[in-house]
């Protein structure tokens, strides 16, 4: 797919030539109970007012996310005109806007048209956001449209969409920073397909090794140095914790470090921790039967840190990351760890093995102890973790836990930015007495209440030498039923921090 940009002022008269350019269909945007404005009353002066007579007749009322085709259009460049509800003027926001950028998608989509002149990003004009914010959101919103999963399919079915040209207006003055929203929306996306693919293949295939050698990949790609520690190493690290997941599975462990450098050598790195559990039983304590099979995507968080750090590396923002994922299988065997046993962290902290299917925290609590040797400026983990977080938030927000309100502030800032959504939850002390153990120095799960947040709480003992903060992506990660599949999130929000965190 090929993005371009192209500056147009309709007020000032200087888009006629430009209305007869070359285009298979040109996008307008038309508000509900208003006069036609911008690029809408531009074309409709260049039709002889073909637009205001279908607004009149009542074919396009403008309510948010109607569609209308307008075929062998006279007196412009496209043979054809599309025409997008944006509901009221003086409701319009940013949800209203993807509202409308997807209902345009998916219209284009239905049809064979190959190049398209996209105007809706200038109706953000008086908007917080900006146009290069609105090309950003239309060129992710396509993205995840024409994003197919066909990897395991003998016969894929055709791409059915001829879309191959897109070209967006923005006011001349929009020109620069549109065009590296451009750049940075393609990385973005190029991060969620790499991101959903991984949650998308079957355990059988994705298993640690392959999320190894996938980060060797990027690692090659991008000019990244990779460290991959296999079960000797992670033995003579003491990631006893770690280990204890890892028993009952014939699949190796692995423990993968990515390095991407854009900083200088000795500014401090971001580093972001995924939980990689490439296929989750429960172990011992076996989950039902039921539902079973969308264990595979228990290591989204791992594939959202593969996928952000391949986005920043292409964006080529100036700032250090690194991304570290301890991933395995939760397997029951002869062998596994049982409810009840004590292992021993590589922090040295004792933890009393309550629920073997509360495994996340227990590779993640290793790793965060692992990432101390890096002197971070801040770490964030990553992971599917908890079921009680969806039952607190559903699907629509991340948990987002930390002690840091400055480190939250910038995460909460940057979902808002990216529209990858987080809620920060409680993280109080009074929560870590769920934790006690009369046989260990903490347990792995404080009951049923506030399980999000006594996960959150085990995890934070392993942290006090770094500012911290916990996404919890069980709700938001994958989607269930009939769009069964990765999302891809929380790339979005990750890569936004990261871009401000680079100042960029």
């Amino acid at each position: 797919m090929d993005f371009s940009i192209k500056g147009c002022d309709w007020t000032k008269g200087e888009t006629k030539g430009f209305a007869t350019g070359k285009a298979d269909c040109i996008v307008l945007g038309v508000f509900e109970a208003q006069t036609l404005s911008g690029a809408a009353l531009d074309v409709d002066e260049a039709t002889g007012g073909l637009v205001s007579r279908v607004v009149k007749a009542g074919d396009m009322d403008g309510k948010s996310g109607k569609t209308l085709f307008l075929h062998e259009v006279a007196g412009i460049g496209a043979s054809r005109v599309l025409l997008v509800g944006l509901g009221k003027q003086d409701a319009f926001n940013q949800k209203a806007y993807r509202d409308a950028v997807r209902a345009a998608w998916r219209a284009l989509l239905a049809t064979r048209i190959a190049q398209v002149t996209f105007t809706l990003a200038q109706s953000l004009a008086d908007d917080e956001r900006g146009a290069d914010w609105g090309v950003r959101e239309a060129i992710l919103a396509l993205r995840g449209e024409t994003y197919r999963f066909t990897a395991m399919k003998s016969k894929p079915e055709p791409v059915q969409y001829g879309l191959k040209r897109v070209v967006f207006t923005v006011d001349s003055d929009d020109v620069k920073p549109a065009r590296d929203a451009i750049k940075r929306a393609v990385a973005l996306a190029n991060g969620m397909d790499l991101t959903r693919d991984l949650g998308n293949l079957p355990g059988s295939v994705c298993t640690p090794t392959y999320l190894a050698n996938t980060a060797k990949t990027i690692a090659k790609d991008w000019k990244l140095k990779v460290d991959v520690l296999g079960l000797k190493q992670i033995e003579a690290l003491k990631m006893g914790s770690f280990l204890s997941v890892t028993r009952g599975s014939v699949e190796p462990p692995q423990f993968i470090v990515l390095h991407y450098q854009g900083a200088a050598a000795k500014a401090a790195p971001v580093v972001l921790v995924g939980k990689g559990i490439t296929f989750d039983t429960g172990g011992i304590s076996l989950k039902p039967g039921e539902g079973m099979d969308e264990m595979k995507y228990d290591m989204c968080g791992a594939g959202s840190v593969l996928g952000t750090i391949r986005a920043v590396a292409e964006m080529g923002l100036k700032i250090n990351v690194v991304g570290i994922i301890p991933t395995c299988e939760n397997m029951p065997a002869g062998n596994a760890t049982k409810p009840g046993d004590v292992v021993t962290s590589m922090k040295g902290l004792t933890i009393e093995v309550l629920n073997t299917d509360a495994e996340g925290r227990l590779i993640l609590c290793d790793a965060l102890t692992y990432a101390e040797r890096f002197k971070p400026a801040a770490v964030i983990d990553i992971a599917t973790l908890t079921g009680a977080c969806i039952i607190a938030l559903g699907h629509h927000n991340s948990g987002l836990f930390s002690k840091d309100d400055t480190l939250a502030g910038e995460l909460l800032d940057a979902s808002r930015e990216a529209n990858d959504p987080a809620w920060r939850l409680p993280l109080d002390d009074e929560y870590q007495e769920q934790l006690k153990s009369n046989f260990a120095d903490v347990a792995n799960i404080g009951g049923r209440p506030a399980g999000s947040v006594t996960a959150a709480c085990f995890l934070s003992r392993f942290t006090d030498a770094y500012p911290w903060a916990h996404l919890d992506i069980a709700g938001t990660a994958w989607k269930s039923g009939a769009a069964k599949g990765a999302t891809g999130r929380p790339v979005p929000l990750l890569a936004q921090f990261l871009i401000d965190r680079a100042g960029q």
